[in-house]
Parts: structure tokens; C-alpha cells; sequence
């Protein structure tokens, strides 16, 4: 057994190349605790790890000058993960920020980095206003930022990462009146930090409690603050226990580094899913009440009043958005499908306005949407976006194939979309791609390739509609781009209008699109299209939340009970979760059984459960003037859209897109239905 377990270690120490921090040795471990007086800046004491024999712990850490606690750490080993617990008592009343710094032996210069839902690669897509390479290379941030509070190393040269992870019970917040410099906390809470640094061109992972930010904290849209640093109150004679895994393994490349430490991450916490009362007809009742109360019928065309509004009364404004943040096209149609099963004839005729106010003033000169019309104003946006004209495409298909199923054709509608259709194939650069954003005459204004995927579903389902090719074509041209541009880089970036950044709609709609096209083929290409579409998915998966965020007394979000898992963090500039699913949980589900991948399927259920929680109704409002109009900008951790910060709203918001969104989750199978219709 002994010379087994000898040549085991042999192999995996050949296989993992001695990666020091790894070891867990004086030489590649650095501590350090802060004590802090108030009114006076803190003590920073270097601490050593001192081998303990015959003792419940492995090591004390000791400074060079004596100190008014005690700090003791064990390391435990279970396989390629190692444990680290870290105990600080107190000899008088104390307060203090502790934290560790794990040596690799990766050249930085070597390496990506990965902290999910908040760091991808470098951030290089991301502004030097929002924190990326662009600024620094090191970078440390509280755990609440991150989807799982975990910072990941990824060396490129020899294919292999290592990851530290939080475990904690995550129980309470505090409050505080800075957010920048040394600050000291109300109370207690279960925040800590992770992320990485550049110590002499090489990688060191660190981490610590409670919180600090470094070289800068991330408060507001493209604002980056100074440094924070945390300091919680340890009363004499009072201990606290500290955990972090340090996980350790092989990956192909980037993307398989963030499929594996999705995975093992999810095994970790084991997200359930969350217990409400509200069942898909009893949302869908509440839902339907942003039908009835934003929609508009005194303009050039009808719509929901989705975008801009204000929590504090929800009330109309001027904005008709065919997608994106206002998606009226798509909530027409699901007011008009719930409208008729329901037997609601009022959500039938506004959808059906919209719908003809659309066809008769809703389009530009050459045959696109008047995507966003602000009619008190009278003017309308001259750009158009790939995203919001596919979107109000994508609503008019449902819309043409649900009419049609029930015996009303359309043909005004179809001539209408054959011509923007057409206009999408000249749209199409050679490698696939389609520009972000472009003029009424075809000419460029942004040629990012980012939001191709968006397009890819109405080619779909436009093939399927009028059964011609060239659209199938055309959206198998824009997945190759897919494939070669995003998914195999592993670079999701700029699918949503209002930033520059890496961020989740890329990933997601990368996901969509290939599994729409697994839909409408077979054999290989089936197979292929569904293993791009799994490979995205990771990625999408990595924004979305495993854990529960604290939340202090007296922020909204805790008071009322929220749970963050399963609701997904947006962008690098964006740093806020919201319920943007659409089509996902069904895409989740069929992956899980192409692949035989429960997690998938597990995950999914936590999704769907867990964006239920914020509905607001009579009784249980959540902080929103009106009953279903269902809150967009959730801010969780220690940023905020321009109004509020941590544990509540903006305070302008887009329900339009969160009802569409919901709606869709509440409907599966809808993109199956779609595309294996028989009665066409």
C-alpha cells in the first residue's frame, strides 16, 4: 500500500508539475492580520507558520511583535482538494482583517483568471473604467460580487489551474456608513475576499476576511473608487473560524477550466432549489397585470410601457422598445396567447393593437423596426441594433406560426418579415457575423460581432416558418462565427447594448442559438451544434449564483428574504443580478439529457424556482409601486445603477424585458413546439 500510495504521488506530482502553492508550505504561503484601534489607523503584522507537534493544529501563525490574538490554522487533504481552516481568538476586544496569499509557480504572464460572474481571461473587453488589465493586474474583491466566491488561475503554457473557494455558512452582513478606506463594521458578517496579484511576475492567489478591495473597489457603472478594507469587532475571549478549499486539476484549455470549476463548484455548494408559493399559474395571473396596467393606446403605436419606469410609481412614459430592455413585440404575443386561453378578451385586443400598429407605423423606410420610439418627442432612434431587431423579429414568428395554428394568416406581416429577413442575409459578413449596430441604408456604426447570436434564432425559425434555406444557411454561417470567434476563445463579450464588456447575454444567447440549431439538424451536425451549445452553457451557467448572498438588517432585499441562487449577475460593468432567462432552462434541460448531465437539469430547477421569489402582489410588494411589474436592477453587493447600492433597487428600472423573460421561463418548450410543428 505504502509503495502504491508512493508511486500515486509521483505520478501526480509529474502530472501537476510540483505546483508549490499547492504544498502549503512556509515558502508559499504569506499571512497577515490587521488590527485596527478606532480612530487610528491599523497595525499590519506579517505573520509565520509555526509547525505544531502533538496539538489539535498543524500550525500557529505568530507575528514578530506579540499580539492581543491568538491565530492557528490546520490544512486538511482530501485528494486534489486541501482544506484550509484558520481559528483567531481574541486576548482583548479586537477588530481585524486577516488574509493569506497562496505562491503558484505560474508566470502571470501566463496565465487567465477567473472569478465567475465578475472576471473572464483578463476582462480586456472591459473598459479601464470598470476593473480589467486595462488598469491592474492584480486585483482583490469581496466574495458577494461573485456567482461563487472563488478566484481561479489558469496556466495556458502548462494546462493546469488551481482555484481557492470560500466555505462558509453565509449567514449576516453589516452596515456601514464608507465605502472606501479603512472602515469598521456595524456588526458582523460572513463577507470575505478572494482574487489574484502579481508578485514579482508570478501568480499568488489570495484571500482573506472580512472584506477588502484592491487596488480599487467597484461602486457604480464605470466608477472605480479607492481601495476598501473591512475591519469586524472580535470581543476578548471570542473565536472565529475561517474556511477555504484550494482545488487543483488539469484543463484543455480556458473553457474546460470554467466547465470544471463550474462543476466542482456546484458539488460544493449544492444549490437546492428555493421554496415559494407561487406555482406557473399563479405567476403568470400576477405577471399579466403589467399587461393591463402599462399598456398605451394614444400614440402612433401601441405598446407596453416597459422601459424607464420608476419603482416608486410605475408608471407610464413614452418609450416603445420593440426588444431588448423593452420587448413589447413579445409581450404582445404572450398577452395575446394567455389573453385566449384565459378568455380574457381585453389582453387579446391590446395585443393585437400592438400588433397592427406595429405593421402599419412600426417600420423604417428600408423595412427594419422602429426599435425605440420615444413619442412625446416624436423621434426615433436612427441606429438599429442586430439584438432588438431580432428580438421583435423572434415575437412576430411566434406571433405568425401561433396565428397561423389557429387559422388566421397574415400575409401583410410575412411579406414584411421576408423583406427584414432579406435584409439579414446582406447584413451578414463573410465570416457569419453580423454587425452590433448599423444605419437604415446597411451601412456600419459598430461592426462587434458580439450580438451575432441574437440573430441566429429568427434565421431558425424563419427556415422553419417559410421553409427556405437560405436563412437555414445563413444561421449556420453565424454559429461557424460563433465558434471560431467566441465559443472556442472562450471570449463572450458586448451581446448587450448598454455596455463594452464581457458579460452573460453573450454566452446565454451563444448557448440558444446552437441548440436551435441542434433542433433542425441531424446526425454530426446535431452532434456538433450540441456540444457548442454545452461549451456555452458553462460559460452562462459561471454568471449565475450557487450560493446565497448575505444581506445586512435593513436592506430591503434580506428583509424580505431573498435568496440569490439561481438569479444571474449581468456583465463586468453591470454588476448586478437580474432574471434574464429567456429560452435558457429549456436549453439547460435538453443539454442535461443529450449529455446525460444531471447537474444541468438540477440546476435548472433552481433557476426556475428561485427568480420566482421578487413577484410583487398585494401584501408582498417587494419594494415596487405595482403588482407584476416584476423588479429588473437587484443589487446584491456593494455597487449600484446610480441609485440605492447594496440590497436594493435602482430606482429606474425596465420591467418590459424581466415579464418577457419570466413569461418565456413559464412556457417550456416553446423553441421545440416551434420548430417540429406538423400542421404547417
Amino acid at each position: 500500500m505504502n509503495i502504491r500510495r508512493l508511486l500515486s504521488g509521483i505520478t501526480f506530482g509529474m502530472i501537476m508539475g510540483c505546483v508549490n502553492a499547492f504544498e502549503f508550505t512556509p515558502a508559499n504561503v504569506s499571512s497577515y492580520i490587521a488590527l485596527k484601534k478606532p480612530g487610528n489607523m491599523s497595525v499590519y503584522y506579517p505573520l509565520k507558520m509555526n509547525k505544531l507537534t502533538d496539538q489539535k493544529f498543524a500550525y500557529q501563525l505568530v507575528g514578530d511583535s506579540e499580539m492581543p490574538v491568538h491565530v492557528y490554522q490546520n490544512i486538511t487533504d482530501s485528494g486534489k482538494n486541501r482544506q484550509v481552516v484558520v481559528w483567531i481568538t481574541a486576548l482583548e476586544d479586537v477588530y481585524f482583517n486577516f488574509g493569506q496569499q497562496l505562491k503558484s509557480n505560474f508566470r502571470h504572464d501566463d496565465c487567465l483568471f477567473y472569478m465567475p460572474g465578475f472576471w473572464y481571461r483578463r476582462n480586456l473587453r472591459s473598459p479601464k473604467e470598470a476593473p480589467s488589465f486595462h488598469t491592474y493586474d492584480s486585483w482583490l474583491v469581496r466574495d458577494d460580487r461573485l456567482s461563487t466566491p472563488m478566484t481561479a488561475v489558469y496556466d495556458e503554457k502548462h494546462n493546469k489551474f488551481i482555484s481557492v473557494t470560500r466555505v462558509a455558512n453565509f449567514e449576516c452582513d453589516a452596515l456601514t456608513t464608507h465605502n472606501q478606506g479603512e472602515i469598521i463594521l456595524s456588526g458582523k458578517t460572513s463577507i470575505g475576499y478572494t482574487g489574484f496579484e502579481n508578485v514579482n511576475g508570478m501568480t499568488a492567489l489570495s484571500f482573506g476576511f472580512p472584506y477588502k478591495e484592491a487596488p480599487k473597489t467597484y461602486i457604480r457603472k464605470l466608477t472605480l473608487a479607492p481601495y476598501v478594507q473591512a475591519f469586524q469587532l472580535l470581543k476578548k475571549g471570542e473565536s472565529i473560524e475561517l474556511k477555504w478549499e484550494i482545488n487543483e486539476s488539469r484543463a484543455d484549455d480556458f473553457s474546460d477550466c470554467v466547465r470544471k470549476t463550474w462543476e466542482y463548484s456546484y458539488d460544493l455548494y449544492r444549490p437546492t432549489p428555493v421554496e415559494t408559493p407561487y406555482t406557473d399559474k399563479i405567476m403568470k395571473d400576477v405577471l399579466s397585470n403589467f399587461f393591463v396596467e402599462s399598456y398605451v393606446d394614444n400614440a402612433t403605436v401601441k405598446y407596453f410601457s416597459g422601459v424607464e419606469l420608476r419603482t416608486d410609481d410605475c408608471g407610464k412614459n413614452d418609450v416603445a422598445e420593440v426588444g431588448f430592455v423593452g420587448r413589447t413585440l413579445l409581450n404582445a404575443f404572450n398577452a395575446l396567447e394567455y389573453g385566449e386561453e384565459k378568455e380574457r378578451t381585453e389582453l387579446v385586443d391590446m395585443a393585437n393593437s400592438i400588433f397592427d400598429s406595429y405593421l402599419q407605423k412600426g417600420f423604417s423606410k428600408n423595412g427594419f423596426f422602429n426599435e425605440v420610439v420615444h413619442l412625446k418627442r416624436n423621434s426615433i432612434e436612427k441606429n438599429h441594433s442586430i439584438r432588438r431587431q431580432s428580438e421583435g423579429m423572434y415575437a412576430v414568428l411566434y406571433y405568425l406560426d401561433y396565428e397561423k395554428k389557429n387559422g388566421r394568416n397574415h400575409p401583410e406581416w410575412e411579406m414584411h418579415m421576408r423583406k427584414m429577413l432579406d435584409n439579414f442575409l446582406l447584413l451578414q459578413n463573410k465570416d457569419g457575423s453580423f454587425p452590433r449596430k448599423f444605419k437604415d441604408d446597411l451601412s456600419i456604426v459598430d461592426k462587434s460581432g458580439g450580438s451575432t447570436p441574437s440573430a441566429t434564432l429568427p434565421l431558425v425559425m424563419a427556415y422553419r416558418y417559410f421553409r427556405d434555406r437560405r436563412y437555414l444557411e445563413a444561421a449556420k454561417r453565424s454559429v461557424s462565427y460563433l465558434d471560431k470567434e467566441l465559443i472556442s476563445k472562450s471570449d463572450y463579450f458586448s451581446s448587450t447594448l448598454d455596455a463594452n464588456c464581457e458579460d452573460k447575454e453573450s454566452s446565454l444567447y451563444a448557448s440558444t442559438a446552437a441548440y436551435y440549431l441542434a433542433l433542425v439538424t441531424r446526425g454530426h451536425e446535431r452532434e456538433y451544434y450540441a456540444e457548442l451549445s454545452r461549451k456555452a452553457a458553462y460559460f452562462a451557467l459561471s454568471w449565475y449564483y450557487t450560493w446565497d448572498v448575505p444581506f445586512a438588517k435593513g436592506q430591503m432585499l434580506g428583509d424580505v428574504g431573498l435568496k440569490t441562487r439561481g438569479w444571474g449577475n449581468v456583465s463586468v460593468e453591470n454588476n448586478h443580478i437580474d432574471v434574464f432567462v429567456f429560452d435558457f432552462v429549456d436549453v439547460l434541460r435538453w443539454l442535461s439529457k443529450e449529455f446525460d448531465e444531471k447537474r444541468f437539469a438540477e440546476f435548472s430547477e433552481v433557476i426556475t424556482s428561485s427568480m420566482r421569489q421578487l413577484l410583487p402582489h398585494e401584501g408582498h410588494m417587494c419594494g415596487i409601486a405595482k403588482t407584476g411589474f416584476y423588479p429588473e436592477v437587484v443589487q446584491h453587493t456593494n455597487w449600484d445603477y446610480g441609485k440605492n447600492g447594496k440590497g436594493y433597487y435602482n430606482d429606474i428600472f425596465a420591467p418590459g424585458w424581466v415579464v418577457a423573460s419570466l413569461w418565456e421561463m413559464l412556457s417550456p418548450g416553446r423553441a421545440e413546439g416551434f420548430i417540429n410543428a406538423r400542421y404547417r
